[in-house]
């Protein structure tokens, strides 16, 4: 015979503290909250989430330590990412450590480019000349900062035809260090003798051949000289 309700205890503290960190990420994740957004007051939260106002200001609390809120005085609390691993990265991002950051890409890239070559799909190869299309055409057109996102779409679309939804997510979290890298290497104007052919990659991917794919991919990312 189960005990009466009033004598089941209340979870405990801890546990609220993680189901409403666990609420805030959903809706988040969900695009409820979106990133640049202001969440809902703290009395609001509390009427919408039925858990009291200190469970609330931990879990708020937490997921500003991980740099997914933002709280500004006097206004509110922001979004300011849907994943908690990108703030870390970004914090960790100085120009003494590129050569870090270059390693870190490599071991994404060339395992992502050795999945793709043996999973991709038509719609993937769709994708990836697409994405190679918009380099080639942000190259000619002269625009560093242009050219930088198309090139990380690109390497996106690399890792998206891997089809490893726990490596996707991880690239993710590089991405800022992504663009920077690419931006260092870049300077401020697009010199010929900075053009990287890509074409080769998406190429070895479409043949499906996995050894290549993964030469191709860690080509350009070789550590730089004495590092």
């Amino acid at each position: 015979m189960p005990p009466p309700v009033d004598s089941v205890a209340a979870p405990p503290r801890g546990h609220r503290v993680r189901q409403t960190i666990a609420q805030l990420r959903e809706r988040i994740l969900g695009g409820e909250w979106p990133v640049g957004g202001r969440i809902p007051t703290e009395p609001q939260l509390v009427a919408a989430l039925g858990v009291g106002r200190n469970t609330v200001r931990e879990a708020v609390r937490a997921l500003v330590h991980a740099g997914v809120l933002e709280c500004r005085q006097g206004s509110g609390t922001y979004v300011v990412s849907t994943d908690e691993l990108a703030p870390v990265v970004a914090r960790r991002l100085t120009a003494d450590r590129m050569a870090e950051v270059i390693e870190v890409r490599r071991a994404f890239e060339v395992e992502a480019a050795r999945l793709a070559a043996l999973r991709r799909t038509t719609e993937d190869l769709a994708a990836l000349d697409g994405a190679l299309a918009a380099r080639e055409a942000a190259w000619r057109g002269g625009r560093v900062d242009e050219f930088v996102e198309t090139d990380a779409a690109l390497h996106t679309a690399v890792v998206a035809a891997a089809h490893n939804g726990m490596l996707a997510e991880l690239y993710a979290s590089v991405g800022t260090a992504l663009r920077s890298t690419v931006a260092q290497s870049m300077g401020d104007a697009l010199e010929p003798e900075r053009y990287v052919d890509h074409s080769r990659l998406v190429e070895a991917i479409r043949a499906g051949d996995p050894g290549r794919a993964a030469i191709e991919a860690g080509a350009f990312l070789e550590p730089p000289p004495g590092a």
